[in-house]
């Protein structure tokens, strides 16, 4: 029965790997492309989506940027609540995400929208900013926040 009342112990920490001033700074979209083209596997960003992450501080520096999921041809998932899960512990005060599509085609889909709407009510009540979505082709990109979405 005493088993019933005992927690798990959880410590954060935060140990931050770049300096301050060497972090790269997102401004506008083709910058947020240029992070994340880096971080797209070039061997398979035609052959399978996959969902990532920015992190940002308040100066819009990019913290680091985390792969939530791989997915298949045509759709990979993501979890509205790992996606804060990701920003909270990363020390983030705004997030941009990103997804692929393998087919070169970047507009968005219904359910990119709708997913990209939940994002960003979800992470308003963090007081988390979502600054964009960019869905990203070998070579070119479309920018939910370009376009007036977000």
């Amino acid at each position: 029965m005493e088993n019933l009342f005992t927690v798990c112990e959880v410590k954060l920490s935060y140990k931050p790997k770049v300096k301050a001033s060497e972090r790269y700074q997102v401004l506008c979209s083709r910058d947020l492309y240029n992070v994340l083209i880096k971080v797209y596997d070039e061997d398979t960003i035609e052959y399978k989506e996959s969902f990532k992450v920015v992190l940002l501080n308040q100066a819009n520096k990019v913290l680091g940027v985390h792969e939530l999921s791989i997915g298949g041809i045509d759709g990979t998932y993501a979890d509205v609540r790992q996606i804060l899960q990701v920003a909270l512990l990363g020390n983030a005060t705004s997030i941009a995400i990103s997804h692929n599509h393998p087919s070169g085609n970047t507009e968005p889909s219904i359910s990119d929208k709708r997913l990209t709407s939940a994002i960003q009510q979800a992470a308003k009540t963090m007081n988390i900013t979502l600054t964009d979505h960019l869905i990203v082709a070998k070579d070119s990109y479309y920018s939910f926040s370009d376009k007036g979405l977000i």
